[in-house]
């Protein structure tokens, strides 16, 4: 009968625990930490174990119990090390900028200023405008050169940054009346056909399309027939290119993104392998698959714009590769010798702004096209 009573002792204690070790684990699965779940499972199966132990005075086995107990922690650890080691690689992504630097008309802005005062101003009526979070360093310059100077919060004001995707639907939905953005996907041009709206896209500069690897790897250059087999999953392993043997692990980006949009228009009629992804929880409660960020693996490659990556990022564990031999610059922009080079555009939708046509033309002007030139990218044209 004592027996009996100790495991029912036991059982119960075991028991009163059990749900805050679910719930820990519950926490640790929607946020994406569920790498740490066999960690707490051994931790409770351990703890369990020392009941037993002290219940029943089992001391003379506690050498058994120790080397049980650190067999199962380090079980678990096989599956939790290598998701931590992911888990803390160094990412970038599209929205890890502080847009805030480059407000324009602050203090200490990373807006550029021109040498004279421009020869349009806007005082009211002011065009709503968006984009790309590459390209807010140039439109925040554009309004701080031609808009009054007030306050423009960079995610709700007539200068602000939703992403291209987002600024795409709110040009289409008549949320603004110019965004500064890459060319559309399909998928938004079939949204914008669906809303009976025709975008009209401006050029206004060039920027190159580049691809980044870690630094420590030994590949420096890719041609351009290297990367599409990169992308398209027939070139797998890193020695096939020039590189050490080991798995290439090809990042992209998620769908009508400008980045993604770019990738889709190089590789052109090749198609384009699945992406890596990640199990998220969502706003449901449901696992969905969310392409991953790029995670700066030894192995791995990605891509973006070279400005967003040379100097609004500015990761030294990164390196941008030259594509057929040629680096991505200024020069090899302007000059037409870099390969992979894309025009951006002020694109309306037929906005009843007055100050639209006349905006735009000032932007190609040569006092728009220098502030694009001095944030840095290369003016269309040119």
């Amino acid at each position: 009968m004592k027996t009996i009573w100790g495991i029912l002792s036991v059982l119960f204690i075991w028991a009163l625990v059990f749900p805050f070790a679910g719930f820990a684990a519950f926490l640790l699965y929607i946020s994406n930490k569920g790498f740490f779940v066999p960690l707490v499972i051994a931790a409770y199966i351990s703890f369990g174990a020392m009941l037993v132990m002290a219940r029943f005075e089992l001391f003379n086995y506690k050498k058994h119990f120790w080397i049980g107990v650190t067999a199962l922690i380090a079980v678990s650890l096989l599956f939790t090390i290598p998701a931590v080691y992911d888990k803390t690689r160094p990412v970038i992504t599209d929205g890890q900028v502080e847009l805030a630097v480059y407000q324009p008309f602050e203090k200490r802005t990373k807006a550029v200023f021109l040498d004279e005062p421009a020869n349009l101003h806007i005082e009211e009526d002011l065009p709503i405008i968006d984009g790309a979070t590459a390209l807010y360093p140039i439109y925040a310059s554009f309004a701080q050169a031609v808009y009054p100077e007030k306050e423009y919060q960079p995610y709700d004001s007539e200068v602000m940054s939703n992403r291209t995707e987002a600024a795409y639907t709110n040009l289409i939905n008549g949320k603004v009346d110019i965004i500064f953005v890459l060319g559309p996907s399909t998928t938004q041009l079939n949204q914008a056909e669906s809303a009976g709206k025709e975008l009209k896209l401006t050029p206004i500069g060039k920027e190159a399309f580049v691809f980044f690897v870690n630094s420590k790897n030994s590949v420096e250059s890719l041609t351009e027939n290297e990367i599409k087999g990169i992308y398209s999953g027939k070139i797998t392993n890193w020695k096939d290119v020039g590189g050490k043997d080991n798995e290439i692990r090809a990042f992209q980006r998620p769908e009508n993104s400008g980045s993604q949009t770019a990738l889709r228009n190089f590789m052109g009629l090749t198609p384009i392998m699945k992406p890596p992804t990640e199990d998220v929880m969502s706003l449901m409660g449901t696992v969905i698959g969310e392409v991953s960020d790029y995670k700066n693996h030894k192995n791995a490659i990605g891509y973006t714009f070279r400005y967003y990556s040379t100097q609004m990022v500015k990761n030294n564990r990164i390196r941008l590769l030259s594509v057929n031999g040629v680096e991505p610059n200024t020069d090899t922009i302007r000059s037409g010798e870099y390969p992979i080079t894309n025009e951006f555009y002020a694109v309306t939708a037929g906005s009843d702004n007055p100050h639209v046509d006349a905006f735009i033309a000032w932007i190609l002007s040569d006092e728009g096209q220098e502030i694009v030139e001095k944030t840095g990218y290369v003016p269309v044209g040119k």
